[in-house]
């Protein structure tokens, strides 16, 4: 090979190794999506809760403000470290169910409120069961308004509604005798809550979701991510309400934007035991009973019989 061939075949082969010009540019574009969606996955996993709950601390109305009688109650919850916290609640105390003689003839409704707030913006409709009733405790879950504690998770409200629940036993009521309540997130502690206790008197779970994951799956942004491994704040209702023993009365609106009326369709489906669901025409999320007031009490008169 004579030695101008031998130099161009050198630079042939020299062309063939060296990378082509796009691949370094291609590279770096890989490395940084591959950072950007390791960092989103991270921020999804180690944010989750400050996504899933929304509380305030300030309390801005009472149930005085809809000239309901009330008092606080504080029930003590021990945390994670061993020392004890305080959760903050309403008991609006129904006249009525007050004047009966005996005990174990009263019913009393257990309120669970949903991710946003505080207990002041479920004043009025805490009222409004009370008078359709029941005595109601409303709680706050630590980490909202006047309760005490470090910012909530899935974990920690679960054990705050077991402690109300508890509450209201030493208080002298029979499992039979309380009625769960719960409303969008609420309604998932509820169900859970209700799980633990098949002898409560039933529950109605008032625009609330399947699961969490399938909340995500909703919006359009969370879908090129790994949902199922990166949600540890669960609230898998769809799965738990197929346990249920306890009478359910579903209610959601069917103008709700942010829970679609289908996942309490999904809901009432699943569950196994007494059953029924009513949907409101023209109502959101937050204003199921204000939107039909008589038919939202009579479809939980129907439900009890009341």
């Amino acid at each position: 090979m004579s030695e101008s061939s031998l130099e161009s075949f050198q630079h042939e082969q020299i062309q063939k190794r060296s990378p082509k010009p796009w691949v370094r540019p291609v590279a770096i574009a890989g490395i940084v999506i591959a950072s950007f969606y390791s960092s989103v996955c991270a921020a999804l996993w180690f944010g989750q809760t400050r996504l899933v709950f929304s509380p305030v601390k300030e309390i801005t109305t009472t149930p005085a403000d809809f000239n309901a009688t009330y008092e606080d109650v504080l029930i003590p919850v021990e945390n994670a470290v061993g020392t004890t916290e305080n959760i903050h609640g309403w008991w609006l105390p129904n006249a009525k169910q007050e004047a009966i003689s005996n005990l174990g003839d009263r019913r009393v409704l257990l309120y669970l409120h949903g991710k946003g707030k505080n207990i002041s913006a479920n004043a009025k409709h805490a009222n409004r069961l009370m008078r359709m009733g029941f005595s109601v405790l409303v709680i706050d879950y630590r980490g909202y308004g006047r309760s005490e504690g470090g910012f909530p998770t899935e974990s920690s409200v679960y054990t705050d509604a077991q402690m109300a629940w508890n509450f209201l036993i030493q208080k002298g009521y029979k499992p039979s005798q309380i009625m769960i309540y719960g409303h969008s997130l609420g309604g998932a502690i509820a169900i859970d809550l209700a799980a633990k206790h098949p002898d409560a008197l039933g529950m109605i779970v008032d625009a609330s979701f399947t699961s969490m994951s399938d909340m995500a799956q909703l919006d359009p942004k969370y879908r090129i991510f790994p949902i199922d491994l990166l949600i540890h704040q669960r609230f898998d209702s769809i799965a738990k309400v197929r346990s249920l023993a306890v009478p359910v009365l579903y209610i959601h609106g069917t103008a709700d934007d942010l829970i679609p009326s289908v996942m309490s369709q999904r809901l009432y489906e699943a569950t196994l035991s007494k059953k029924q669901i009513v949907f409101i025409p023209n109502a959101g999320h937050n204003n199921t009973a204000a939107t039909n007031e008589p038919l939202y009490l009579n479809s939980i008169r129907n439900f009890l019989n009341l």
